[in-house]
């Protein structure tokens, strides 16, 4: 009998049983504690969990242990949410807590035995794990001052808000594809890397200053890495409609033979734009107003760091730097406790794995500020800091073959030493594998896990790639160097690599990788 491939697997099983379902067997894993079964395994990730690599445990260790990644809707978390998190990661999961790149929560060393209570503690403030995670549409970007800037184009929570509720465990869409990653955004600044979502809407203003929003698909990285297109403009109302539209397209002509190949962006190379926009107006009672130019802000300066007015009254909000987004069980329950002595109660988590104080009394600002930086939280990065992500790595994901949270704490506190008058925004990424989860295209030093020789022996390293960036469509993917280095030699090839820039006379990191053909 012919063995089936990968994605002949993945169809049986969720066809055999809907991921949602997995629940009442998850309950009753940790109730009898038998053995769980692969396939349940991989049903698993329908509530947000993944197994983790095996390289921490002990040798007499046989427990499965699992990262939890945990939706965070509209990317803000409350007061009692940030306690029941903390309180969950130093009580199930070993004090551990990253910010991702989605807005969400992630956890490791999670036991299936433990999973009944965490989800029971999760519920009772609003929190959930579905389609966390799975061939299902994933945590909505969105951004995190949304709402209070006074410089945003549109508010967009209720819109958010909206299409959440219809994703929410929607069985409809509880077998798509792959993965379904959507965008929503207000912001002047473009701060959701729209070009990278497999359906975004971006607010703007036509010449008659009205706001419409840009319709935008079939972006995405790693297996997919592709600049979205830009399909022409609908109205706030109409956003709905064609996020139902596109789900409805890629769930019924989405690829499930080559998981490689099956995402929207994908559809959209197979049918052309063109027809891509036909099948989307069959499905509409409206038509998209066409594509014009359109200006969008470069990738470095899409940030909200510092303390800015709020439009509510007598309150400001404080964009927050976090070091690759490790912030841990400590980490949760300090920013509980300074929101909560100073007056604030809501943070909105960034795709840039930081976050921002959003309703901060204008009187505590500076309290709250000093506060932050006792815990080595800035409110004013070095450029090191401000932009620097970092995937799950080699210490839990079982992909990675190059650790990178540690690292890059490492990394930046080499750089902040070396170069503490540094000013240009640039950006880093430290990724453990090829994926790219950390967004190692688009950034302008990307660091690419991989195994490299040295003295003669086979040991953990990167590939050095550079020049990425996100600006619509003058958008570029990092290109590859062929330097390849051990992981114990980063700090000295970056602060190379920096110098040699700021002894180069060019004006820019830009300038420096592009007109010195670099890559």
């Amino acid at each position: 009998m012919k063995k089936e491939t990968k994605a002949q697997r993945v169809e049986r099983i969720k066809k055999e049983k809907d991921g949602l379902d997995v629940l009442k067997d998850i309950h009753r894993y940790a109730q009898t504690g038998e053995a769980v079964d692969p396939e349940d395994i991989d049903r698993f990730k329908w509530y947000g969990l993944y197994t983790q690599n095996r390289n921490l445990q002990a040798e007499d260790d046989a427990t499965l242990y699992f990262m939890l990644r945990i939706k965070v809707p509209n990317a803000q978390l409350n007061l009692e949410q940030l306690k029941v998190l903390s309180e969950i990661s130093a009580k199930y999961a070993r004090g551990s807590a990253d910010f991702t790149t989605r807005q969400n929560v992630q956890l490791h060393f999670i036991r299936v035995a433990d999973l009944p209570a965490i989800f029971a503690l999760l519920t009772s403030v609003g929190l959930s794990s579905i389609f966390a995670a799975g061939d299902v549409p994933r945590n909505i970007v969105t951004c995190p001052v949304n709402g209070i800037d006074h410089l945003q184009i549109a508010d967009v929570r209720e819109i958010v808000k909206e299409i959440d509720v219809y994703f929410d465990g929607n069985r409809e869409l509880s077998n798509l594809p792959r993965k379904y990653k959507v965008g929503i955004s207000g912001c002047h600044k473009h701060c959701i890397s729209h070009e990278i979502q497999d359906l975004s809407f971006s607010a703007t203003k036509n010449k008659d200053n009205e706001v419409l929003f840009d319709v935008h698909v079939g972006g995405g990285l790693a297996s997919n890495k592709r600049i979205a297109t830009h399909i022409g403009y609908v109205t706030k109302e109409q956003i709905i409609h064609v996020v139902k539209a596109v789900s409805e397209i890629y769930n019924e002509s989405g690829n499930r033979d080559n998981r490689h190949k099956a995402r929207v962006g994908h559809i959209v190379e197979e049918f052309g734009v063109e027809k891509f926009l036909e099948a989307l107006h069959v499905k509409l009672d409206f038509t998209l107003l066409p594509r014009v130019s359109q200006e969008y802000t470069h990738y470095k300066y899409r940030e909200h760091f510092g303390i800015h007015k709020s439009l509510e009254t007598d309150k400001s909000y404080i964009g927050c730097a976090v070091n690759g987004g490790s912030i841990g069980a400590k980490g949760l329950e300090n920013i509980y406790k300074i929101l909560k002595e100073y007056g604030a109660t809501k943070i909105k988590t960034t795709t840039t794995q930081n976050f921002v104080i959003i309703d901060a009394p204008t009187q505590n600002v500076i309290a709250i500020a000093n506060a932050l930086k006792e815990i080595d939280i800035e409110i004013n990065p070095s450029p090191f800091k401000a932009r620097t992500l970092s995937c799950t790595g080699m210490k839990f994901c079982k992909f990675a073959v190059s650790e990178t949270k540690d690292l890059t704490d490492l990394l930046i506190k080499h750089l902040e030493k070396k170069f503490p008058n540094f000013e240009e925004s640039i950006s880093f990424s430290l990724n453990g594998c090829p994926n790219s989860c950390a967004h190692s295209h688009i950034v302008d030093i990307g660091l690419v896990g991989c195994k490299v020789k040295k003295d003669d022996v086979t040991v953990s390293g990167f590939e050095l790639i550079l020049g990425g960036y996100l600006q619509g469509d003058k958008s570029s993917f990092a290109k590859n160097t062929g330097i390849k280095f051990a992981s114990e030699e980063t700090l000295e090839v970056i602060e190379n690599l920096i110098n040699e820039y700021k002894e180069s006379g060019y004006s820019s990191f830009y300038d420096f990788v592009y007109k010195r053909n670099i890559r």
